[in-house]
């Protein structure tokens, strides 16, 4: 199939089976009026933090969250530490060992971390395993973001913690901007049908909202205004399928969007691509791809012949400290080896950022270029273990902080019910929150680099 006759494809089927755009009348501006919601906040509750094998890993390792209570950070590129590094964004779940569904309710906490107490702010009905319930802090420790289902739909909602006044906005959040200005994100609704634990549980176990054939014109990044409540649709399925290099493998494929990521400058947003085929429906086929605010001048990222743009493996992007670049894991060359990458974003300046090092995990990388974190699942005596790996990447060489018992994988019937360790920086790239459960609660330590690096 050549190519025009490929973006043909795109438009007819994004056309004649598109969906009514779900949060405005129709893909433009919207305005309505902000709803207010009742105050749910608790009582602090108070506890000890204790110490993680104290003495005994390469950087002191504290656990900050309630042992009895399994609780998780939103995920290894939002860091749940409040700009002034006081506190700790949170999402306790109800539970952890089974599906959820709509109604089942989660609740946002935040954990002071110079009184160790934790108080819940809000209870939800839209969460995930992997990504809680999508917490945000907006430009100071007066507001904190999450979503909830309001009237049906999932939508962004703001807790004003010093007044506790709460209120429902007319659109999603999946990240936000650094100034508090606006929250963009592709419905939750559609967002587990390609991989489940990440959007709002669905009405029926696994019955899982989805879109037709093709790149909908109709549906894609919703922009909501903070301030007035304007929502608008950003930028398509369709305008950033039409950006991809190559053709598709085959035809009668749908194209969703997975995670989306602001810059903290503010100046670019990352977001993934996927694309699935009913013929084999646990393909993904990832695909980055960076844009301005405005949704102006949509970018592929790498644009290298070192890796190919379908079925290219890797994963978990981020962007770079500095904001001006996007890194990943990824097989470069044809090889078998997992390896950090970095580009540019427009997807220039591909490189290898350690060759001697192995990639994987969910990598992070702080604004000098110096050193990086990322997970990875191991076994130590017998256990399952999550091991935080530090890496110096213009020594190349890493070292392994901590290692902490988590959920094996290997005995769960589910893989939705997953603990990866997402780890994440603090706002000033001296500590790591990270998820471990070794008491088979999920739980979240704070790892103190500021004397290590």
């Amino acid at each position: 199939m050549k190519r025009r006759e490929a973006l043909q494809w795109l438009g007819m089927a994004a056309l004649s089976g598109c969906v009514r755009a779900e949060y405005g009348k129709k893909p433009g501006k919207n305005i309505t009026p902000i709803r207010r919601l009742p105050n749910t906040f608790s009582r602090k509750e108070s506890y000890a933090f204790r110490p993680w094998n104290a003495g005994r890993t390469f950087a002191p390792v504290m656990r900050v969250t309630p042992c009895e209570h399994s609780c998780v950070h939103t995920y290894f590129d939002v860091t749940p530490f409040s700009p002034s590094e006081r506190y700790l964004a949170a999402t306790r779940l109800p539970f952890d060992n089974r599906h959820p569904v709509l109604g089942d309710r989660a609740e946002v906490c935040v954990i002071d971390l110079e009184e160790q107490n934790i108080r819940t702010v809000y209870r939800t009905r839209c969460w995930g395993y992997q990504t809680g319930a999508n917490i945000h802090w907006g430009a100071t420790d007066r507001r904190l973001y999450a979503n909830d289902v309001i009237d049906g739909r999932a939508v962004c909602v703001g807790i004003d913690m010093e007044t506790a006044e709460t209120l429902a906005y007319a659109g999603p959040l999946y990240t936000i901007s650094p100034d508090e200005s606006c929250a963009l994100a592709f419905p939750h609704e559609l967002r587990d049908v390609t991989q489940p634990g990440y959007g709002v549980p669905p009405k029926v176990l696994k019955s899982f909202a989805s879109l037709p054939p093709g790149a909908s014109a109709n549906e894609g990044v919703w922009r909501t205004g903070l301030k007035t409540n304007e929502i608008r649709l950003l930028v398509s399925l369709a305008d950033v399928a039409a950006k991809v290099p190559t053709l598709p493998p085959a035809e009668g494929g749908t194209y969703y969007f997975w995670h989306t990521k602001i810059n903290r400058q503010g100046t670019r947003v990352m977001q993934v691509l996927r694309y699935i085929h009913p013929d084999a429906p646990d393909v993904r086929n990832p695909m980055v791809f960076t844009f301005n605010p405005d949704g102006s001048e949509i970018c592929y990222v790498p644009k290298t012949g070192r890796v190919p743009v379908w079925s290219g493996g890797g994963g978990h992007p981020n962007w770079h400290g500095d904001g001006v670049h996007i890194i990943r894991n990824m097989k470069p060359d044809g090889g078998d080896t997992t390896r950090f990458v970095q580009a540019k974003y427009d997807g220039t300046e591909f490189k290898i950022l350690c060759e001697k090092i192995k990639g994987g995990g969910h990598p992070s990388v702080e604004p000098r270029g110096k050193y990086l974190i990322t997970d990875e699942n191991d076994s130590a005596d017998g256990m399952a273990v999550i091991k935080l790996r530090l890496v110096d990447l213009i020594a190349e060489e890493e070292r392994c902080v901590c290692a902490i018992p988590t959920i094996d994988k290997k005995a769960l019937k589910d893989t939705v019910f997953r603990l990866d360790g997402h780890p994440v920086w603090s706002r000033d790239y001296r500590k790591v929150s990270l998820q471990a459960a070794p008491e088979g609660k999920r739980q979240l330590f704070i790892v103190d680099l500021r004397n290590t690096i």
